[in-house]
């Protein structure tokens, strides 16, 4: 089924006016083959019809199932690796000596199918060894897509995916529940607590301020004045001292450089 210019700037739109998203003129092709399969489940005849459906939907399953299609939901463990060496090195020892109360604020801002939010959860645990148990290390991971949050609920992954890990962390943070694939342990499970939410509602909503902040390679898709939003409440989230890692695509305007440049896509509030 074809798009038109006009159906596909209402989708468009409201996808950006909603999610943040700016899907250009040359994603009209992705778009339609993305959900080509929609509208034949659903008979209909156009994408205006489709788009009818999705603003008169009350239920917010067509909302949903939109957002999971036209979203790209790519991790993988150990992503930019020197992130979290940096994290493990440089962060965790800031943090294990400045915070007193001994409650750390990890937010995994994007945490798609949960490889990243679990990599930061074995770090921390292997940082703080038996010491952990007087600290709360628990890890908000967050992400706008329901089918990427249950996988990463579920904890379950193939071979090849735990592959880049460390022996150790294999044995020690993993078993197998079948010939070729594995599943996170319980304890790591327990330490990350996954959450819907959209990256730009106009107000954050948490209680207490982050010391770290991952959100790598999603700001690759808002345009400049949703990113500098974006980069505005992280920056009114976060405790001073705090940590901001983005992609290594993605860079803060350095003409507003209230965070301070650390090292590539590693910045920090000061």
């Amino acid at each position: 089924m074809i798009i038109t210019e006009q159906e596909f700037q209402s989708l468009a739109g409201y996808i950006k006016k909603n999610y943040g998203i700016n899907l250009k003129d040359e994603k009209k092709s992705l778009m339609t083959s993305r959900l080509q399969n929609v509208l034949s489940e659903k008979k209909f005849a156009s994408f205006s019809e489709y788009f009818e459906y999705i603003i008169s939907d009350r239920t917010g399953e067509a909302v949903i199932t939109l957002i999971d299609k036209i979203t790209t939901n790519h991790t993988y463990f150990m992503r930019e690796a020197e992130h979290f060496y940096y994290f493990r090195d440089k962060v965790l020892s800031y943090l294990k000596n400045s915070v007193k109360s001994k409650d750390l604020a990890i937010w995994c801002a994007a945490s798609s199918s949960g490889e990243e939010a679990y990599t930061l959860a074995m770090i921390i645990d292997e940082f703080f060894g038996k010491e952990k148990f007087w600290w709360d290390t628990k890890v908000l991971a967050t992400d706008i897509s329901e089918k990427v949050l249950t996988i990463a609920k579920r904890g379950h992954y193939s071979d090849s995916k735990i592959a880049p890990l460390p022996t150790n962390w294999k044995h020690n943070y993993f078993k197998k529940v079948s010939s070729d694939t594995w599943t996170v342990v319980d304890k790591i499970k327990e330490d990350v607590v996954y959450r819907k939410f959209n990256l730009i509602e106009p107000v954050f909503p948490f209680k207490k301020k982050f010391h770290t902040i991952f959100c790598r390679n999603v700001m690759i898709y808002f345009d400049n004045k949703t990113r500098d939003e974006l980069v505005e409440k992280f920056y009114d989230s976060m405790e001073y001292g705090g940590y901001l890692f983005i992609g290594h695509s993605e860079s803060l305007d350095r003409q507003n450089p209230r965070f301070k440049y650390i090292s590539p896509a590693i910045y920090r509030k000061e």
